[in-house]
């Protein structure tokens, strides 16, 4: 087997397109793209209003079993799929999310895709980027100091500072953050009081910028947002600080989405990253919207498994949208269902069909639950090397038995060649008008009902418990007009249940709820589960220990 050049190298090599050429196959005038550089650009505001009238596209998401150490190639699948559909002759745009320095640096490393299905340039994308991470990072934390100069000088609002409910964020894992102690040093620093940082990619405005239709929508959800409280329990908002415009101006350019290609030079809207396992997972509202308008096909992802980012996309971002997507597809490897099935990492080169069948079990509830919206849905088996025949025809076999179709893809190996059989399929998922869509549940079910229904339904669990004081703070949420709002899940990645080392398909386990947040600005409510971190610590060897530049001052290791 010749020599396999890794991800990096491959979207170093790449021949890639000036930005202005990527933007005219989907009829985006040169004066409309705002360059940074020759490989990037964002789009104008005014070319996104010019297109609302045009005639939508068919919307396909991309979701996956729940990741394993094995890997699943999800965003791979993504990139390959958009390739695929153009292959075949359609006219189609792919919409992935930013990634997020945290887990670059810490155990993940980047997120453009990988083999010869990448979006380019990938080192920028992994890394600054557009400056839309730090823009969601300095609006965020601009309104943090707002709070507590607002506190120092004379507390006109009457914030009761035990009750302040925003805290800061960095776009970096970093444990030691997740609780502080504030304005310590005497009185010239203001009043001590307890706080604390999420990592950025869990802030309330990352999931505002995403969720907004437009600048006019940033500002008003910007204002909507909840900081505090006072001692009577009233709510102080983000507008009682005179703080949304100024955040607004922060975000002007970072509400733009940003275009770039994949290695076939095919357009590519890479906007927004809110994480899936505490946040809602999907690309911007605006990114996706605005390709609806100028492709046949939008080929876009939503994080991790099934039961976090597709439930997510669903709920939050289709029901505020108002989207319809046409049809889904499932990732899958033959590695990860060995890992559902008990083999160790080290022990996933030899040939085990027995634990093939028995991972599959995680696959059939992931079909289950995309049924359960009324998407028609086909899995994609992302090949590996090391994959037999023997292990491949066993998932198909499963799957078939579901009464769905699995199909191979060597889009990592062989790019948009190797995956004209899912392009084709999907086609005509999407052609066939099967797709019934609807949400979960509906907007007026309670607050507690609609977590309960996501546990019993999606993760197959016994029920939710929570504390008295949860119940109860949903109960008044629900009494101030926000009962009507979808709930966002923070949940481990790695199961259906709570538990990280619980794969497979388990059943009937309790959901604990440790804390809720109200994101009034977003429109959802964050339900914390478990152990869960909305501020994730770094592992005991992070990936930035293999991060250098060369000789030739170009990175390695980073993906």
């Amino acid at each position: 087997m010749a020599e396999v050049k890794s991800d990096i190298e491959i979207a170093r090599a790449a021949k890639k397109k000036p930005i202005q050429e990527i933007g005219a196959k989907i009829g985006i005038p040169n004066e409309h793209l705002l360059p940074y550089g020759h490989d990037k650009a964002k789009v104008s505001a005014d070319f996104i209003k010019s297109v609302k009238g045009n005639k939508d596209g068919k919307l396909i998401l991309v979701t996956a079993i729940n990741p394993t150490p094995a890997g699943e190639g999800k965003t791979t699948t993504t990139v390959g799929l958009g390739d695929g559909l153009n292959r075949i002759g359609k006219k189609a745009v792919i919409c992935i999310r930013e990634a997020s320095l945290g887990p670059n640096f810490g155990m993940k490393g980047g997120a453009a895709g990988g083999g010869l299905a990448q979006v380019v340039p990938m080192d920028d994308m992994n890394l600054h980027f557009t400056g839309d991470f730090h823009a969601i990072t300095t609006a965020h934390n601009l309104l943090s100091a707002l709070i507590d100069n607002h506190i120092y000088w004379g507390n006109e609002l009457g914030i009761d500072t035990r009750r302040v409910a925003w805290r800061r964020v960095m776009d970096m894992n970093d444990r030691a953050l997740r609780e502080i102690i504030c304005s310590l040093g005497g009185v010239a620093n203001g009043f001590p009081r307890e706080a604390g940082f999420d990592i950025t990619v869990a802030s309330e405005v990352m999931a505002i910028l995403c969720l907004a239709t437009d600048l006019k929508d940033l500002e008003k959800r910007l204002g909507d947002i909840i900081v505090a409280y006072r001692r009577d329990k009233s709510p102080v908002y983000a507008r009682d600080l005179k703080a949304d415009g100024a955040m607004a101006v922060l975000l002007k350019d970072a509400i733009q989405p940003n275009l770039v290609q994949t290695l076939e030079n095919n357009p590519a809207f890479v906007h927004g990253g809110p994480f899936a396992n505490i946040a809602h997972g999907c690309n911007s509202v605006v990114a996706t919207t605005t390709a609806l308008k100028l492709a046949d096909y939008v080929v876009t992802e939503a994080g991790f498994g099934a039961d976090l980012g597709a439930e997510k996309f669903f709920d939050i971002k289709c029901r505020k949208a108002g989207l319809k997507p046409a049809a889904a597809v499932i990732v899958a490897t033959v590695r990860a269902m060995k890992m559902n099935g008990g083999v160790k990492k080290e022990d996933l080169g030899k040939e085990n069909i027995e634990a093939v069948r028995k991972g599959c079990a995680n696959l059939g509830r992931h079909i289950e639950n995309i049924r359960q919206f009324g998407v028609p849905a086909v899995v994609a088996i992302n090949h590996f090397y090391s994959d037999t025949e023997a292990e491949i025809q066993a998932m198909k076999d499963y799957v078939a038995q579901m009464g769905e179709e699995a199909i191979l893809c060597k889009h990592w190996a062989q790019g948009s060649a190797g995956i004209e059989d899912l392009a084709n399929k999907v086609v005509a998922l999407a052609e066939s008008g099967a797709s019934q869509f609807a949400p979960l549940y509906p907007d007026e079910m309670p607050l507690f009902e609609k977590v309960n229904t996501i546990v019993q339904r999606i993760y197959r669990g016994s029920e939710a418990i929570a504390d008295k004081s949860v119940r109860d703070q949903l109960k008044t949420w629900e009494e101030a007009g926000y009962g009507k709002l979808p709930v966002c899940m923070a949940k481990t990645q790695y199961s259906f249940s709570t538990d990280p080392n619980l794969r497979g398909a388990p059943t009937g386990h309790a959901v604990p709820i440790r804390e809720v947040r109200l994101s009034a600005g977003a429109g959802f409510v964050v339900i914390i589960c478990g152990e869960i971190m909305t501020m994730p610590g770094l592992p005991k060897s992070p990936s930035s220990e293999k991060i250098f530049l060369n000789e030739q001052g170009q990175i390695e290791g980073l993906f």
